[in-house]
């Protein structure tokens, strides 16, 4: 009994440090880039397994990144 006081204790405290960031807004919203931008840093995994990242390219003349969303989808 005493456990499921304690998990309900914790999923209160969870919920209410969840609302807090919410509200007080630690994180930083996403916004779009323009035309000329530096491009955020991200990191990937390839299709070999081993993780990429942009960083990796730093220094290359050309850099092609094509994302799609729907390629696999059913039509």
């Amino acid at each position: 009994m005493a456990l499921l006081g304690m998990r309900t204790v914790m999923v209160a405290v969870l919920g209410i440090v969840l609302a807090l960031v919410s509200v007080l807004g630690l994180s930083q919203p996403a916004r779009a880039l323009e035309v000329g931008d530096t491009a955020p840093d991200f990191r990937l995994p390839s299709t070999s397994g081993t993780d990429m990242g942009l960083s990796d390219f730093a220094g290359k003349k050309w850099v092609f990144l094509e994302f799609y969303a729907l390629d696999f989808q059913p039509a």
